[in-house]
């Protein structure tokens, strides 16, 4: 399918395409038997419009190339199974009529196969704004642009390119559903167990953290800008009408992290990595709320849009539907791993959710010091893994089980 895109877009490129010049023969052939059989005087009055009909076009389509200004605005997220509308917008900047304009739009592969094209007339229009929908049908990022706009004229025979760019690439996250994993997953048990017994052994220190002034679980004070929002007792909140924070919240000292790495080879099919992709953001932001749920907070560390790595205190449960929508609007860097690197200490547990568990997997495992407490979790039964610890996947019945 790509290679026959491929060559209509080098058919559009050199102006005329083959039914452009199938339709001038049949007016031609049309105008000869109109003109010699017909009505001669009428057909050389019709011979010199067509003949004049297209040097003018060609002049519309000429100056048009350079006197519109194409645009472009969706909104940067949309639900899995939705339509995103999609609104474009196009500038006359001068005052000579413009005649017809072709647009491409086109759309990566988290939404449905196929480019849309429009053509739009502006004729005695200084501007025309039409709106499309497109399905969203993968969750993860996203993306619409202009992969081609030209210039026809007003009979639309001839399509000369806009040298000016277009509107930039528009990124947009599509927001998977979340799955409600059950507490009974082997993999949830084995991180509290663990949080646990790590929280028995820090009991002498965390307790040094409360505030000199305050008792545990009772001082708190109404927000104030700047406040962290990690720091907001909800339900308190809730009951008084306005944000109340804590003073007094003692913070462990060790936490499990959850490291997610969307790793995408090169040269590899992006609909099948999409796909992977989407399973295992589920998987992580199911664990995390179910985490959150439980009263275990976490860390979550993930690739930001610079590239660089992110660490995030999850510790509330509104966060990580927050935290997926910030993930959504990073676009995957093909050959990019995250780096754990800085984010390990004082890590209890560590689970490492990624695409591929091949040999360079040794760039995150590296940096935890106790291996015995790292735990994988890949898309499927199926999939690569080339260390000795144990691998889960989210089943069917949203519960996590051992490869």
């Amino acid at each position: 399918m790509n290679k026959k895109k491929k060559r209509d877009s080098n058919a559009n490129d050199t102006g005329f395409g083959f039914k452009s010049i199938a339709a001038v023969l049949s007016v031609l052939f049309l105008l000869y038997i109109f003109t010699f059989y017909v009505d001669g005087e009428m057909g050389a009055i019709l011979a010199a419009f067509l003949g004049a009909a297209p040097i003018v076009s060609l002049f519309f389509a000429v100056y048009a190339r350079k006197r519109v200004e194409v645009s472009m605005h969706c909104d940067g997220y949309v639900k899995k199974g939705s339509s995103l509308k999609v609104t474009v917008r196009l500038e006359k900047t001068g005052a000579f009529p413009l005649g017809i304009i072709e647009l491409t739009a086109h759309a990566t592969e988290v939404f449905e196969e196929g480019d849309k094209v429009f053509k739009i007339s502006m004729l005695g229009k200084d501007e025309a704004e039409f709106t499309f929908d497109i399905k969203a049908e993968t969750g993860g990022n996203g993306g619409i642009s202009i992969g081609s706009a030209y210039s026809c004229g007003f009979l639309g025979f001839v399509k000369l390119s806009l040298p000016q760019e277009m509107p930039i690439y528009q990124s947009v996250g599509v927001i998977p559903e979340i799955p409600d994993v059950r507490s009974s997953s082997q993999l949830f048990r084995n991180i509290a167990d663990i949080v646990m017994t790590s929280d028995d052994d820090e009991d002498n220190d965390t307790s040094m953290q409360f505030s000199a002034n305050s008792f545990p679980g009772y001082e708190h004070r109404e927000y104030v800008q700047g406040d962290p929002l990690k720091r907001v007792n909800w339900k308190l909140s809730t009951k008084k009408d306005k944000l109340m924070v804590r003073l007094d919240e003692a913070v462990a000292s060790v936490q499990p992290v959850i490291v997610l790495d969307l790793y995408r080879k090169e040269g590899v099919n992006v609909r099948e990595s999409i796909l992977t992709e989407e399973k295992i953001i589920q998987a992580v932001f199911g664990l995390m709320e179910l985490m959150v749920k439980q009263g275990i907070a976490c860390s979550f560390v993930y690739t930001g849009p610079d590239g660089t790595s992110i660490k995030e205190s999850v510790d509330n449960p509104d966060y990580p539907q927050q935290l997926m929508l910030r993930v959504l609007a990073a676009k995957v860097l093909t050959g990019k791993r995250t780096e754990l690197a800085g984010a390990a200490d004082s890590v209890c547990a560590c689970v490492i959710a990624s695409t591929s568990f091949g040999g360079d997997i040794s760039v995150i495992t590296d940096s935890v010091e106790d291996t015995d407490n790292i735990s994988l979790i890949g898309a499927s039964p199926e999939s690569e893994n080339s260390t000795s610890m144990p691998l889960w996947y989210l089943d069917a019945d949203n519960s996590f089980r051992q490869v």
